[in-house]
């Protein structure tokens, strides 16, 4: 009996710190743009996975092999170094593509994972493109350092989408 009560008495002190101790939870990045063009011209853009650094202002540099179907891979060049980011799905139909890291540098982005997807629309005489992103923080210790927890990564994936958006829209709106 001295035993079964030893045992459920630890089992309540330790409780609390089982509870605390849990790894990093999903994070989200979501936003959409309308740009004054036909959702073709806007597709004809996205679907060349190779080809992003032409619009997005935070590639400086991209490397890619394997063309635009699923499977094929990318090296972006960023200010900060280099990511690895692979096609899982494209969708003419649907005008959607789908992609996650590969290899990942948190000094690029603070990101341990992600996958994101990037949708086009038609939205009146335009398009509304919509790309979410979902993923884990750099760091997936319980403690992470501010550079690499859920704010600095939520504020990086956010930036880079924000800016990828708008380098879109400026490419397609400048033909």
């Amino acid at each position: 009996m001295l035993q079964q009560l030893a045992l459920a008495f630890s089992l309540l002190l330790f409780a609390p710190v089982a509870a605390l101790a849990h790894g990093p939870t999903p994070q989200r990045a979501d936003e959409t743009i309308v740009i004054a063009a036909p959702p073709e011209a806007v597709w004809a853009e996205l679907v060349k996975f190779g080809d992003i650094g032409a619009w997005h202002p935070l590639v400086k540099k991209v490397t890619a092999t394997g063309g635009d179907a699923a499977g094929a891979e990318r090296v972006l060049t960023l200010e900060k170094g280099e990511v690895t980011e692979g096609l899982d799905e494209t969708d003419p139909a649907a005008r959607r593509l789908s992609y996650r890291l590969l290899k990942e540098n948190a000094e690029a982005i603070p990101v341990s994972f992600y996958t994101q997807t990037i949708e086009v629309k038609p939205e009146g005489s335009g398009s509304e493109v919509s790309w979410g992103a979902r993923f884990y923080r750099a760091d997936t210790t319980n403690e992470p350092p501010e550079d690499r927890n859920d704010e600095a990564a939520i504020a990086a994936m956010n930036d880079f989408i924000k800016q990828g958006l708008e380098g879109l829209k400026a490419k397609v709106t400048a033909k």
